[in-house]
């Protein structure tokens, strides 16, 4: 895992999130990683963490590309594939604090994320739920290390 906490340094411009993903292993809290290899190394990494919710639910962060690899569509694969192994696990739904445009064409939707209470609610915080029934509202928080950050 040390490429991967490399790409995230590189990626971000600052340790910040590569501690993070150490911190949601430490805590128990990091579910799923998926990583996009190339040739030259890796190219991609997508996290997915255990949310505090009254149902099975992850959040989606950080996601990361490698500079050489980015705009060639390897992180909507890494996040396509963890949403994937995420659904077949049986968690209910992924949340996401991000750019609509880009998360709005992998399915997620403000508007959903919209009923439920959280300190990250807004435009930019979207759901993408794998089952019909997703509880109408209640709280939604990422897990504790995101208040590290």
């Amino acid at each position: 895992m040390a490429a991967a906490r490399r790409l995230l340094i590189e990626a971000f411009g600052r340790i910040a999130e590569a501690d993070l993903v150490e911190n949601l292993r430490q805590d128990g809290d990091m579910v799923l990683e998926v990583v996009g290899l190339a040739q030259d190394g890796v190219a991609g990494y997508a996290g997915f963490s255990k949310m505090t919710a009254a149902f099975p639910a992850l959040g989606l962060a950080p996601v990361a590309t490698a500079l050489p690899h980015r705009r060639m569509g390897v992180a909507s694969a890494t996040i396509r594939w963890g949403l994937a192994q995420a659904a077949r696990e049986d968690w209910r739904t992924v949340f996401v604090l991000g750019d609509p445009a880009y998360y709005g064409r992998l399915g997620f939707d403000a508007k959903l994320a919209a009923r439920f209470s959280s300190p990250y609610a807004g435009r930019y915080f979207m759901a993408l739920p794998f089952r019909d029934d997703l509880p109408l509202d209640g709280a939604v928080d990422y897990a504790a290390a995101f208040q590290r950050l």
